[in-house]
């Protein structure tokens, strides 16, 4: 018996987990505002779980006459129309009821191929799969085989969102570290860069277009420290960490920093300070000296 169902989720999702015979469907028709959810109630019959789903049957599709009087409720008798219109009603009620039955098979199979579209679907749509494959169309074997990148990909369908966002670009890299052992640290500072391709001439002159305005400048960069640096992790796969981490300072600076912001990540050694011991020992010399 399932418990505390999220108000979103839809009767495919059941159906593919209950064998057949241990779920029994019945359509229950739209809400006139649409405000229900689409599994309405669920009970527990000898071990068969009965759902009540807010959705049409093929019986709400079809014209009312095929199945009740258009006149039903016409010249009913004065004398007796209360007990007249009651029955009425009960007679409505029951052809309503075997028409649910009648579709019923066919609307239950129809819900059963919705399941299987969907869980063929499901892996191509979980994550958005393919708007992750369409954005990071253009990346090469060698980034989509970089262990931090590959962490990063299910965040491009939200690059948008995420774009010149620090704080979000922190926490997904603080994630993405996590989940390969190591700790980053942010720090918002301003550097120094030189331009290496001046856009005006070094000429002091007063021509509108060549006056000289440096090619030094100060910005705001986005750098992460990653404690990383030890003595077990500093060996011959060092070096391919620096290209791993570079792969990724390029990748992030495409996708998710803003326009000609930059990103550096700074590897520190983090350990406590050296001690030598945490104890202490005493020394008696001469004279009662304690060393």
């Amino acid at each position: 018996m399932p418990s505390n169902l999220p108000n979103d989720i839809n009767i495919e999702v059941l159906l593919s987990y209950y064998p057949e015979g241990q779920l029994k469907v019945a359509l229950q028709g739209l809400h006139k505002r649409n405000t229900y959810n689409d599994i309405i109630e669920t009970e527990e019959v000898d071990d068969v779980l009965h759902v009540k789903v807010g959705r049409n049957s093929i019986y709400n599709s079809l014209p009312e006459y095929m199945f009740h009087p258009i006149d039903r409720f016409d010249n009913l008798p004065a004398y007796e129309e209360k007990e007249r219109f009651e029955e009425q009603i009960e007679q409505q009620e029951e052809e309503i009821r075997k028409a649910y039955l009648f579709f019923a098979p066919i609307d239950v199979l129809l819900l059963k191929l919705h399941a299987d579209v969907r869980a063929k679907i499901e892996p191509l749509t979980a994550g958005n799969v393919v708007m992750q494959q369409i954005i990071g169309d253009s990346l090469s074997e060698e980034q989509k085989q970089n262990r931090f990148i590959k962490l990063l990909i299910p965040f491009l369908p939200n690059c948008k969102l995420i774009r010149g966002n620090r704080t979000l670009i922190t926490l997904m890299l603080r994630k993405v570290f996590m989940e390969e052992g190591l700790a980053i640290k942010p720090k918002n500072e301003k550097r120094q860069f030189t331009d290496e391709a001046p856009r005006y001439e070094n000429q002091l002159d007063m021509t509108l277009g060549e006056g000289y305005v440096g090619d030094t400048y100060s910005e705001t960069v986005s750098s992460y420290e990653i404690s990383y640096w030890s003595d077990e992790e500093c060996g011959k796969d060092f070096l391919h960490f620096l290209d791993e981490v570079e792969m990724l300072r390029l990748f992030v600076k495409d996708y998710f920093l803003a326009l000609e912001e930059e990103l550096t990540f700074d590897i520190v050694h983090d350990e406590p300070p050296l001690r030598l011991n945490d104890e202490k020992f005493y020394n008696y010399l001469n004279y009662n000296t304690n060393i």
